[in-house]
């Protein structure tokens, strides 16, 4: 194969080739009937490699043999996109695609719901017969299914498609767990993807780097596999993972392999970069040292031959169509034909003009009133016409030339919301059209409003609708005549042109160059009076219009149109048309001449030897030579003559560029370049390649047109003129162009106002020259070659590729049938600077997950072999899906649109972002750490304060107080008992806010010794003893706690488990009770019924619990004396919870830290005894607990859920404290006051706390103070752990919001957790907090002391190493504001910035999850909560999706770009789970941590999940 061209075959085995691929494409053969005929033809020429056939034969082979039946089915309809075919190419993509298949490792399979599958069909995941797949698998025998897994049934097969088995691969042999093949298939990708070209540089064992010092060679784990027997659902592997932690379970197998994968060496490492902004480099690509130049000569302009004028050409194309409709009215003009493909109607030279000036005045004459005419000359009116009714057309077209003004022919808008119609009626507004001329049956067809008037259609102007058929129109007058001039600079018409974003442009095209582009046609084509030619294309714009309606009256041609519609019936129809008529010329694209090949062996009597010349529209494709050299074998012997092909290439903007001319002269042959792909890619003509795979072989369209000068400049920057070997844009000056891009002058310069230059910068012309829009060169003999468009263009890393080109080469994978109809459409998405591709291909209604993932495996591996560029996402449709042209084409702006705002809904999608994305900036590289003294030296030095704020002192403000002189909080309830005996403490709410019950200071005292009597009497409990107290939050459990201090025992307040959920939260209960070591549990009759339950016994061992008390009923008796503590340092309470870590801990508090507390609090909110305080907080840890049952001795409490109710006043809130334990979340804030504000809430009342578990209250926002301040930081300084100040909207910036203010008693500092040093003001560290009220402690049943000593007494390393400090876990910083405190002193803020516990080291840097998750929710609607941990350095995200599950796909691009774009970071799996997966605590905050053990036990029911490559 590699010698492909080393052995020209001859030209009847071509045609044999040609049409065996053919009969393959339609189905009339089988793939191995192919395979079979193909090679005996080919074995007189090839020199076969050893054993290459017959891998080759297996390697093509459907993925079930079952199957291969279906390639008996004739199918018209999965013919591959014309366009691209390519037999020379097809071998090589399949010959490169060989090459790979030696090498084997494994990528996993997404995950998909199985609901999500079902729009697959199910037929092909049947068993397989025990002897089908051997030879598939490699015949080891591993990959077998044994006749028992046969008989596993259905339900195993389908769970097996949608969650492929892991496969694993090892670095000896190819293991592959039974028939998954896919996932080894789709590893022979990316493996690979660079595996040949950088054997020289360093596999970093890391993902996440990119270089690496000295070179490391990865060894895959050895992982043996066995075949699956069991049809269990979540069967996986134990597997070691990149921590060295034991995990069972499928996911975390597969994201082994991912890793794995992911080690293979990339490409080489980049030395430069270029700065974004100066906290994080991003690489720049630099140019490949031995990238080829080019080295050729400075190219000169080429000049037509002259524009030869004869005598009797017409001064004007009005002119012309005077003098024909009057010297011969009878000659034929037009022949339209019908969907049988009978003339329909032949319009004669005389009827077109007496029809042309009767529509000619009825614009100007018959709209609006005679003194406001709706039309002038020189008006622009839209032209409607459907694409069967040329004759329409072509009057109401002529009869505006005649009335002076200008037409607009656009496509018929069939829907009110057509691909692209709206940018039509953009550019119809900004023409300033309001009338659309249309035929009766056009009009007809129009969607109608309910009363039956033509709605406006989306972005259009209000257009009247004028219907040109004669028989609506009215005489003009006798005396009433056109005005017939000679043709000047006024504007003809305006043909509109797409533009690759999809915006539409109307290019205006004036009157002398509509009849010197005729001239120049005429000339170059050899156009005579009365010569007939078939014209199959688009008769409203561009050749077709050019050639079937302008030139064609100028000569008095005969024009037999063949509409689209009949194309589709009989693609045969326009060669039985030349054979009918005699044809002289005809206009066809490469397609239809594809399409005639396919139908033609049903057709005996073709006969194209009147053809003279044929006019290939799209010759400037360089795929359409294949379809011109297969035409050219097949029907040679039919009396076509070689020189008949004539390829032309043309541009909106520059109309006929270049045209083969029809020359009798055979011995000149037609110009052919095989172009080397790699020199394209760097715009350098490289004919003889050494790779010969990957080669582009372009045809010549002819010389440069008559009276016209070309030359090719540089696509990019000053027009430049090229070297003669290298590729630029193609400019022509010439009179016969556009003018103008109407109403945009600025781009109007750009295009139609080119000054090539010189190297020196000299001009080479004082006339202007016009951009054509295509990429060629001028080869030997002035013969011009078009290498592809301008819009088609993406440059990769500094490189170009063409969209068309990549397009052909995923039509050239087998299986071809695979992509529906050929439909693929390849465009170009900008992320992380640098354009990125995106293959998105429509899949054949029955292919299976399995056809799709191989399918998908062998793009990548192809695209990569022959462009050498990484796919950097590949989406697969439903067939007929995408956004359509008018003719039926892909719509590729609207594709990609729809792409980027996720409502593409593809069915399969697979990104690459790691092989793609090579400028990441640099993993940070952890500098050797400055001493604590250097830094505060440093800080001195520079001016800087140490980062320390205190809250204002406790000892000094409460002298006159009375509770000062009570340590003991039951001390103080006594007191307050016999003091106040009445006043309300509590009142409970129900949820409509009805008053349930209250309690007084009197009562609580009475409860409390009630309790504390049965403590003794019935618990026989000691001094010290722990209680667990199990209560739903309200008054029962205050006064449980109260008599626990009573009794000396120390209470735990512990959630009571769900009724509807025993299961999950019954074991959490049980734990807290076991780790605190209660020696009872006091709770209520119903749940102390719940706990001994049936249910209950199936989540615990309910003989296990300790004495269960429950309070309902209390002994009337008081206890004989009350409990007073004899040391002030004793426990208190202990105060259990789960962080969102999942650790469950007990903080101790003592009575001197309690007492503390409530007073710091009572002091910060101004708590005296008639202030009302709304609770709607758990009381079951932290703040709330504080809350609840402390502080209430000297206040009364509303304990409320939420209220509903109408006309609620909120005027009277001072503060509105949110209580949280992390960064407060500034959105929820701000929503909460907006939404409040109609209610009299004041904005400035609403504010944050922050507590942790060594202090549960650190900053509380009180009554006196400035409000809190909110600062913008810069996200990535944030990331090296600097806090940089930016502006509010500036680009990364990230809002941080005071937390409150710092609590009486309370001392922070910032300290470098690492070196434990302080820092200075506005750094980024952890928050160490001294202060009374801090816990002594944890209470486990380990007694880890060395994790004790270092959360609560901790020492600086330098500076004040004497005080004693608890380290909150959290990092943050200080600030002085310039706002003043109560006291005068100027005001420290606080800023928390999140947990180290939560935050991930990636790349060397520290991330938030909070932030990646915010950028996440913010790409689509449909995600309503999004989680992010990591795992083994590959970054998991989490999103639920609240919609379709049809969208889940949509997510994945959308989350991966925005990830990368914002925080530099490239996802490794993404997960689509439903509403409500991510687990949240009862405090509101997420817990990740539980959800990567569910991710990893396979536990979370995802929708789909994606592995990035």
């Amino acid at each position: 194969m590699a010698d492909r061209d080393a052995l020209p075959l001859p030209l009847e085995v071509r045609a044999r080739l040609a049409e065996l691929e053919l009969e393959l494409s339609e189905g009339d053969i089988t793939q191995k009937g192919y395979e079979k005929k193909r090679s005996k033809l080919l074995g007189a020429y090839l020199p076969h490699p050893p054993g290459l056939e017959g891998s080759m034969a297996h390697e093509r082979r459907p993925p079930m043999a079952s199957s291969a039946s279906r390639y008996h089915r004739r199918r018209s309809s999965g013919t591959r996109d014309e366009r691209y075919r390519s037999d020379v190419h097809t071998e090589a993509v399949q010959a490169a695609l060989a090459k790979h298949k030696e090498r084997k490792v494994a990528v996993p399979m997404p995950s998909k719901r199985r609901s999500l599958v079902v729009q697959t069909s199910m037929d092909a995941y049947t068993p397989p017969d025990t002897s089908s797949g051997s030879e598939e698998e490699g015949g080891q025998g591993e990959g077998t299914p044994t006749s028992s897994q046969g008989s596993i049934g259905m339900e195993h097969w389908i769970s097996r498609a949608i969650h492929q088995g892991s496969t694993t691969s090892s670095s000896s042999s190819s293991t592959q767990s039974g028939g998954s093949g896919a996932a080894g298939r789709l590893a022979d990708v990316l493996a690979q993807t660079h595996v040949g070209k950088s054997e020289n540089h360093s596999a970093p064992p890391d993902v996440t780097t990119y270089t690496s010092e000295h070179p490391v060679q990865v060894e895959r784990p050895q992982v043996s596999t066995v075949p699956r027997t069991t049809p269990k659902y979540g069967n996986a592997k134990l597997m070691e993972t990149g921590d060295g932690v034991p995990v069972s379970s499928r996911v975390s197998a597969k994201i082994q392999q991912l890793v794995n994968t992911l080690k293979q060496p990339r490409r080489p490492p980049l030395r430069e970069f270029f700065v974004d902004d100066f906290e994080e480099l991003l690489e720049v690509q630099q140019p490949d040292p031995n990238q080829p130049r080019p080295e050729g000569s400075q190219m000169v302009a080429i000049r037509g031959e002259p524009l030869g004028v004869v005598t009797n050409w017409p001064p004007s194309l009005e002119a012309a169509l005077q003098r024909w409709g009057t010297i011969s009215p009878k000659a034929p003009c037009l022949t339209t034909m019908d969907t049988n493909g009978k003339p329909l109607y032949v319009l004669t030279y005389g009827k077109l003009w007496s029809r042309s000036i009767k529509v000619a005045y009825n614009i100007l004459h018959k709209l609006g009133t005679k003194q406001e005419p709706m039309v002038r000359p020189g008006d622009r009116v839209a032209l409607v016409f459907p694409n069967n009714d040329p004759a329409a057309f072509m009057v109401a077209f002529y009869g505006c030339l005649l009335a002076e003004v200008v037409p607009v022919p656009i496509e018929v808008p069939l829907t009110r919301k057509d691909a692209g119609s709206q940018q039509i009626g953009f550019l119809l507004g900004s023409c300033g059209v309001t009338v659309a001329l249309t035929s009766d049956a056009c009009h007809k067809g129009l969607p109608k409003g309910p009363t039956g008037e033509i709605p406006q259609f989306k972005g259009w102007p209000k257009l009247l609708w004028f219907v040109t058929e004669s028989k609506h129109l009215s005489k003009p007058p006798r005396d009433w005549f056109p005005h017939i001039k000679d043709a000047n600079n006024d504007t003809a018409y305006i043909e509109y042109k797409t533009c690759k974003d999809g915006s539409v442009l109307g290019v205006t095209v004036t009157r002398i160059a509509l009849l010197t582009h005729c001239q120049a046609l005429t000339q170059s084509c050899g156009y005579t009076e009365a010569e007939i030619i078939v014209n199959v294309l688009d008769f409203k714009k561009d050749v077709g219009l050019w050639h079937g309606i302008l030139t064609s009256v100028m000569n008095m041609m005969h024009v037999i149109s063949i509409p689209y519609s009949l194309m589709k019936v009989n693609p045969l129809s326009w060669i039985q048309k030349v054979c009918q008529y005699k044809g002289k010329v005809a206009c066809v694209k490469s397609r239809d001449m594809h399409w005639a090949l396919v139908a033609h062996r049903d057709q005996r009597d073709v006969n194209l030897n009147s053809l003279r010349m044929l006019v290939v529209a799209d010759g400037s494709n360089p795929w359409s030579i294949s379809s011109c050299d297969a035409f050219l074998n097949v029907f040679q012997s039919k009396g076509l003559r070689p020189e008949v092909i004539c390829p032309c290439a043309s541009s909106a903007e520059a109309l006929t560029v270049a045209i083969r001319r029809p020359t009798d002269d055979s011995n000149q042959p037609p110009g052919r370049g095989v172009l080397s792909m790699q020199g394209l890619s760097y715009s350098v003509i490289r004919v003889d390649s050494e790779e010969r795979l990957s080669v582009l072989t372009v045809q010549d369209v002819g010389t440069v047109m008559p009276g016209a000068l070309m030359c090719v400049v540089k696509p990019e920057g000053v027009p430049q003129l090229c070297r003669t070997d290298e590729i630029g844009e193609l400019c022509v000056c010439s009179i016969a162009t556009g003018m103008s891009y109407y109403g945009l002058s600025g781009m109007t310069k750009n295009t139609f106002e080119v000054f090539p230059m010189t190297s020196s910068g000299a001009p080479i012309s004082e006339y202007p020259f016009t951009r054509t829009g295509l990429l060629g060169f001028i080869g030997p003999g002035g013969l011009v070659f078009v290498s592809g468009k301008m819009d088609g263009l993406m440059v990769v890393s500094g490189r170009r590729h063409n969209a068309d080109d990549i397009v052909a080469t995923a039509l050239a994978v087998e299986p071809m049938k695979f992509v529906y109809r050929g439909r693929i459409a390849v465009f170009s998405v900008t992320v992380l600077h640098d354009e990125r591709i995106v293959v998105v291909a429509e899949q054949r209604p029955d292919s299976t997950e399995e056809d799709s993932f191989q399918w998908m495996s062998r793009v990548l591996q192809a695209i990569d072999s022959i462009h050498n560029v990484g796919v950097f996402c590949l989406a697969l449709v439903p067939a007929n899906t995408l956004p359509k042209t008018p003719l039926g084409g892909i719509h590729l702006s609207e594709t990609k649109q729809l792409f980027l705002e996720g409502s593409l809904h593809p069915c399969n999608v697979l990104m690459c972002p790691h092989t793609c994305v090579t400028n990441l900036p640099k993993p940070r590289q952890k500098q050797p750490e400055i001493g604590p003294a250097s830094v505060m030296v440093g800080n001195l030095v520079s001016g800087k304060r140490i980062a320390q704020a205190s809250g204002r002192d406790l000892g000094q403000i409460e002298d006159n107080d009375q509770a000062r002189k009570f340590l003991f909080l039951s001390e103080v309830l006594q007191w307050r008992a016999q003091t106040t005996p009445d006043h309300v403490l509590f009142t409970l709410l129900s949820s409509r806010g009805t008053v349930l019950s209250s309690l007084t200071c009197l009562q609580l005292h009475k409860r409390a010794e009630k309790i504390a009597a049965m403590l003794m009497e019935r618990g026989h409990l000691q001094d010290g003893d722990h209680v667990a107290l199990v209560y739903p939050p309200g008054i029962d459990l205050v006064a449980a706690f109260y008599g626990c201090l009573y009794a000396g025992c120390v209470p735990i307040t512990v959630r009571p488990p769900h009724p509807q959920n025993i299961a999950t939260t019954l074991p959490t209960v049980k734990m807290i009770v076991e780790v605190s070591r209660s020696a009872c549990v006091m709770t209520s009759q119903v749940i102390s019924k719940l706990l001994k339950s049936k249910e209950a016994s199936a989540a615990v061992d309910v003989r296990s619990w300790p004495l269960v008390l429950d309070t309902d009923d209390l002994p009337k008796k008081k206890p004989p004396q009350l409990y007073k503590p004899s040391n002030p340092d004793t426990l208190a309470y202990l105060d259990f919870s789960v962080s969102t870590t999942g650790m469950l801990a007990g903080v101790k508090m003592s009575h001197t830290a309690t007492s503390a507390f409530c007073r710091s609090i009572k002091l910060q909110c101004e708590l005296y005894p008639s202030r009302e305080v709304a609770i709607c907080l758990d009381p079951y840890c932290g703040l709330g607990f504080v809350l609840w049952c402390l502080c209430s001795c000297s206040l009364s409490v509303f304990l409320c859920p939420v209220p509903k109710s109408r006309g609620l006043d909120l005027s009277r809130v001072r503060t509105c404290v949110v209580v949280a334990e992390e960064r407060p979340r500034i959105a929820l804030t701000q929503s909460f006051s907006k939404l409040f504000k109609d209610l009299g809430l004041h904005p400035r009342a609403v504010s944050t706390s922050f507590g942790c578990r060594v202090n549960l209250a650190i900053c509380l926002q009180g009554t006196s103070g400035p409000d809190p301040t909110t600062v913008y930081v810069d996200m990535r300084a944030l990331r090296h752990d600097r806090v940089r100040l930016v502006e509010r909207g500036s680009p990364h910036s990230l809002p941080l919001m005071e937390s409150g203010k710092i609590l009486p008693g309370v001392r922070i500092i910032i300290a470098n957790p690492e070196t434990k040093g302080p820092l200075g003001d506005s750094h980024l560290g952890e928050i160490w907090v001294h202060c009374t009220h801090n816990g002594s402690g944890y209470f486990t049943v380990y007694g880890d002391e060395a994790l004790q000593s270092d959360h609560f007494n901790s020492h600086l390393s330098f500076g004040d190493t004497q005080t004693v400090w608890a380290r909150t876990g959290y990092l943050g910083f200080l600030r002085r504001t310039e706002l003043t405190d109560a006291s005068g002193e100027r005001h420290d803020a606080l800023y928390v910035v999140g947990a180290l516990d939560e935050a991930m080291e990636l790349r060397g840097m520290r991330y938030h999850p909070i932030d990646i998750e915010t950028s996440v929710i913010r790409t689509h609607k449909s995600i309503m909560e999004c989680a992010v941990f990591p795992w083994t350095n590959l970054l998991v995200v989490v999103v639920e999706l609240e919609g379709s599950e049809q969208e889940a796909l949509d997510l994945v691009p959308l989350v991966t770009n925005a990830v990368l774009e914002e925080h530099y970071l490239i996802v490794g799996v993404v997960v689509v789970v439903d509403i409500g997966v991510i687990p949240i605590n009862s405090r509101g905050e997420k817990q990740r941590m539980h959800l990567r053990d569910g991710f990893l036990a396979d536990q979370l029911d995802p929708i789909y999940v994606a592995y990035n490559m």
